[in-house]
């Protein structure tokens, strides 16, 4: 059976926040629980992996993960969280004697390519709009609101009767952007605080109230969140709906009935 990791279940920022004090924060400086890299899973199959999204904590996640190499990668799209690592990932192909494998939308590369013109060099860009499969999971990625910051992509995974879907950025979804979500055995949504007060047209991705609306809508048999601020603390008692886990660094759960 499968395994899905959490490489990183933070924010844009992470999780201490250099010039924050909040108690949330401060916990996290110690190694604390609240300690949170830049969102990123790792799906392993037990003979071979691939890894969605690549943010500036790509060492230290493949570090912790004891990984020396990484040939196959999923991006969501090319904000930096997602994407920083890539020089490293890059050179890393260039020392290891292969060329990685980066599969994106097809409009998320020349932005890649935009910031970072040399990777080519070392990484093959697949456009993946028509779908791909990946150690036997038949992936369909769609693209989906981020409120302010523009649009992210959605992915699906199939195999072997298991459905999930991971979608770290999003906000004020409609019924197309929602209609691969329905009905699957996991949905890992990013939620990145517990309740945003700011106005709705200043915001980028759902915060937990929200996202139980919207669990209600699709009807995960499960679901995860990730891609939380530092206003998310483990150690509050915050009323969730009963199928939802909080995320945490190095966490890892079956992909499998």
């Amino acid at each position: 059976m499968d395994t899905l990791v959490f490489l990183g279940t933070g924010d844009a920022m992470g999780v201490p926040r250099v010039y924050c004090s909040c108690a949330t924060c401060t916990e996290a400086r110690g190694e604390g629980v609240n300690v949170r890299l830049r969102s990123s899973v790792l799906i392993d199959s037990g003979s071979d992996f691939f890894v969605i999204d690549c943010g500036p904590d790509w060492r230290r996640q493949m570090e912790a993960q004891g990984i020396r190499t990484m040939r196959r990668l999923l991006v969501t799209h090319a904000h930096f969280d997602h994407i920083g690592g890539l020089p490293e990932w890059a050179d890393s192909c260039r020392w290891m004697g292969y060329k990685g494998e980066l599969y994106a939308p097809a409009e998320v590369i020349p932005v890649i390519l935009r910031q970072y013109p040399w990777l080519g060099s070392h990484i093959e860009m697949i456009p993946c709009n028509a779908g791909v499969v990946l150690d036997d999971w038949k992936i369909t990625t769609w693209k989906v609101c981020h409120g302010k910051n523009g649009y992210s992509y959605a992915f699906r995974l199939e195999k072997a009767g298991y459905t999930w879907v991971y979608c770290p950025d999003s906000i004020s979804l409609g019924p197309e952007e929602t209609r691969h979500m329905h009905g699957a055995d996991l949905l890992v949504l990013g939620t990145s605080f517990y309740y945003e007060a700011a106005k709705l047209s200043t915001r980028s991705v759902y915060d937990m109230t929200e996202a139980a609306e919207l669990l209600g809508e699709v009807k995960p048999r499960k679901a995860v969140y990730t891609h939380m601020s530092h206003d998310v603390d483990f150690r509050k008692p915050y009323i969730l709906p009963d199928i939802v886990t909080l995320a945490r660094t190095g966490m890892s759960i079956p992909l499998g009935h």
